[in-house]
């Protein structure tokens, strides 16, 4: 069976994650948590806190391809310096990245309607706490995490 990436879910993985607290909604492709490559759209507002992290213990690399959007991508050391960045747009010919396991990376988002069809490796595994950036503001600091968006967005070169 073939499974189809339209406009119309787009559309409708959008709407869903305008009307999310947390202004981001997944759509997955792979059916089970388990399945051993997870495929999804990742529909994300502008607003929504992405907080930077990594893949490692279980190691995985990510893809993402920005459908639709405008994004930017960070790298960052260590300490939480960001040493690359790149505004993701498939109107101006920047489609996607590509990020090996252990990388801090995270993501603003910087234009309504954005979704990212990302690949990684399964099974599932909710980012573990050595996983998520000490030196970021946690998720339920909405107001330190929103500071720090901002803060993100001013380091770009628009």
């Amino acid at each position: 069976m073939m499974k189809l990436i339209t406009e119309h879910l787009l559309d409708e993985t959008t709407a869903k994650a305008k009307a999310n607290p947390r202004l981001r909604m997944n759509y997955n492709f792979h059916e089970e948590l388990d399945d051993p490559v997870n495929r999804l759209l990742n529909a994300m507002e502008p607003g929504t806190y992405l907080r930077p992290h990594r893949h490692l213990n279980p190691d995985k690399d990510e893809v993402f391809i920005l459908l639709r959007g405008k994004a930017a991508v960070f790298i960052f050391d260590e300490v939480g310096n960001v040493t690359e960045s790149i505004i993701l747009s498939p109107a101006e010919g920047m489609y996607g990245a590509e990020i090996k396991a252990g990388v801090w990376h995270g993501m603003v988002v910087l234009e309504s309607g954005s979704v990212i069809y990302e690949v990684k490796q399964g099974p599932f595994a909710p980012l573990s706490a050595d996983n998520l950036a000490p030196w970021s503001p946690a998720s339920e600091d909405k107001d330190a995490a929103d500071a720090y968006i901002k803060k993100l967005e001013s380091l770009l070169i628009k």
